[in-house]
């Protein structure tokens, strides 16, 4: 590659990010205003709609032309929107008629990505499997660190233990790493825990930190041969800041024909009666999952939640008029 390519690849990256003035481009690049003005036509030359802003200073910024002209990104953007585009195509998106556009897309992101990015996302979308779709009430996003997944994926693709720092512990675990699950825009980790010899779900939101261990370990029997629908019962019984124990009396077959596997957990008690074990990140969503039931139940716990449904049930009561 050529200085003189080398430098309008800087002068476009420059420009992608913001404008600039003419006096600003040319410091950065350390080239004279004459050979940035040839360096700006070049760009327009190659489809580029790099606008001129008038003024005493002067400036340029790139527009919207009437084309596609390529994009350059740096490492980090590639690596975000190939895996984005790669989670777009397992269907994260919700919309029916994108699949063919998304995973073209994808193969030609694949084709230009050098082997050091591309190790990258290949782990991180082998290590990813996507929870089931959802209607009705969406718990907020949780977003969380690209260098924290990648770091994951690497360790579920290595066979290879991660050292977690999380928001609720003093001290750094090391933990083994088996899959990656988004559902709902959030992320879970499926992990087997060295210190107490356990399965969960740990929701990567509150890793603060995660480093690569120096172990390497032999794959174990999972707890699951399907592991998101582990993500969604462990999500369903312990993974909300609410949790709640409901009765429900209609029999357990009607009640898990009604509810995502993430809502809850349903566990019989007898041919008519059935317990939910479900949660939320508000008392607020737990109370809509209820009243979509459209079935008859009872709030064992906890009282807040109790007391939430009494205070709800008393405005329904206020709001129409007496029999």
């Amino acid at each position: 590659m050529t200085p003189t390519t080398l430098r309008v690849l800087r002068l476009l990256a420059l420009l992608q990010d913001r404008a600039h003035t003419g006096r600003e481009l040319a410091e950065r690049l350390s080239i004279t205003d004459r050979t940035l003005r040839h360096d700006i036509q070049r760009l327009r030359d190659l489809g580029y709609p790099v606008q001129a802003q008038r003024g005493a200073v002067g400036g340029y910024r790139l527009g919207r032309g009437t084309t596609m002209p390529p994009l350059l990104l740096d490492d980090d953007e590639a690596v975000a929107v190939a895996v984005a585009v790669g989670l777009a195509e397992d269907g994260a998106t919700g919309i029916a008629d994108i699949s063919e556009n998304v995973s073209r897309a994808l193969a030609k992101l694949d084709q230009i990505l050098p082997k050091r990015l591309q190790r990258k996302v290949t782990a991180l979308r082998e290590a990813t499997a996507i929870g089931p779709a959802t209607t009705g009430s969406r718990e907020p996003d949780a977003p969380v660190p690209a260098a924290v997944l990648t770091t994951l994926a690497s360790g579920i693709r290595d066979g290879a233990t991660v050292l977690l720092d999380q928001d609720d512990t003093e001290h750094t675990e090391e933990i083994e790493p088996y899959r990656l699950i988004n559902w709902q825009r959030r992320w879970y980790l499926v992990a087997y825990h060295l210190e107490t010899h356990s399965w969960s779900a740990i929701p990567v939101a509150r890793i603060q930190r995660a480093s690569a261990g120096s172990r390497r370990f032999a794959p174990r029997a999972l707890p699951d041969d399907d592991l998101v629908a582990f993500v969604m019962r462990h999500i369903a019984s312990t993974g909300w800041k609410v949790n709640a124990r409901v009765t429900v009396l209609a029999p357990a077959e009607t009640v898990i024909a009604r509810i995502n596997p993430a809502v809850g957990v349903v566990e019989a008690v007898d041919a008519n009666t059935c317990i939910l074990l479900t949660g939320a990140d508000a008392m607020e969503t737990i109370a809509i999952y209820l009243s979509m039931l459209m079935m008859d139940f009872r709030v064992d716990g906890p009282p807040e939640l109790v007391d939430h449904i009494r205070t709800i049930a008393r405005r329904y009561t206020a709001a129409v008029p007496p029999e």
